[in-house]
């Protein structure tokens, strides 16, 4: 069968027999785990120790976990998969001391059912988003004791549509972060320097993306009240089209967006929804991030739906 291999770190300002107690107890992955935030109604149920656990959900599926070692720098779990479909993983946490805290290292060794062998690639990739979230809120949850993201199922709205003026552009999805903040600086300026009425929030329209190959297409924008006469090289007019919208609302820092986009794709492969194929998916960005705390950040993840 296809095998399938994730490795992702982190580096977390605690010490690592900290970090390693809170990883043996599965009540504490409650709070940071990126597949439980997705779906809080999940049913749990944990084993006294709390190094066993069990889970059944509607978009998460259901298996269970357990603890089957324990040594100074690694923490070895038995992974079983029910639903959607039954596997069993082998994964871990490896520790290294390091001056400024503990390196965490994340790692699953599974296989893919034989007819699922084209997906080998797609599955890593996933795997390894799922892990990079999982990550980053253990470190918040470690360091801070709180995680800055909540998700709210706003549930099937109408989205009335607008002009916009903004820039499209082709970039590889793992330099997504730099290069959007670099359109929305060049965006604001212009709309600073002239003085042009925003009529709405702005956002980013997804209009093509890849993963596996590492491409996307977006139009980062702003909804105007009318054509500027002077657009400068590289930015364009137009206009997003009226829909009906499924919207998830999170709210927190921008980091942890791809909990609210993991959230609704699982609700499209749950089928809670019937998504519109020939239009693309928006985030609206609700409040202004210089003017706005991390915490407070609120943004939409808005997919078109029929």
């Amino acid at each position: 069968m296809p095998k399938i291999n994730v490795t992702k770190s982190i580096v977390i300002n605690a010490s690592k027999d900290n970090i390693k107690t809170f990883l043996t107890d599965f009540n504490n992955w409650i709070s940071w785990s990126p597949w439980l935030i997705c779906e809080p109604e999940t049913k749990l149920k944990f084993a006294d120790d709390g190094k066993f656990y069990e889970w059944e959900g509607n978009r998460i599926g259901s298996g269970q976990m357990k603890v089957t070692a324990e040594s100074e720098d690694n923490i070895d779990y038995d992974l079983t998969f029910l639903k959607p479909w039954k596997s069993k993983s082998k994964t871990s946490f490896n520790f290294k001391e390091l001056e400024k805290g503990t390196e965490v290292t994340w790692i699953m060794n599974s296989s893919l059912p034989f007819f699922m062998f084209f997906m080998k690639k797609s599955m890593e990739i996933y795997i390894g988003m799922d892990y990079d979230r999982g990550l980053k809120m253990l470190k918040e949850e470690i360091e801070e004791g709180k995680i800055d993201s909540k998700l709210e199922i706003i549930g099937k709205t109408t989205f009335k549509g607008y002009n916009y003026i903004g820039i499209k552009t082709d970039t590889a999805f793992s330099k997504i972060d730099y290069v959007m903040e670099k359109d929305f600086l060049s965006l604001n300026t212009y709309i600073k320097e002239n003085i042009i009425e925003v009529v709405g929030y702005p956002f980013s329209e997804y209009q093509k993306f890849n993963l596996v190959k590492d491409k996307i297409v977006y139009v980062a924008g702003f909804p105007v009240k009318e054509k500027p006469k002077n657009l400068p090289e590289g930015f364009i007019y137009g206009s997003l089209p009226e829909n009906k919208m499924q919207t998830v609302r999170h709210i927190g820092k921008y980091e942890h967006l791809g909990n609210a986009w993991s959230t609704i794709m699982m609700m499209d492969r749950n089928k809670e929804f019937k998504k519109n194929k020939k239009a693309s998916p928006i985030e609206f960005y609700l409040n202004d991030p210089s003017q706005t705390k991390p915490a407070e950040l609120i943004t939409d993840i808005s997919m078109p739906v029929v």
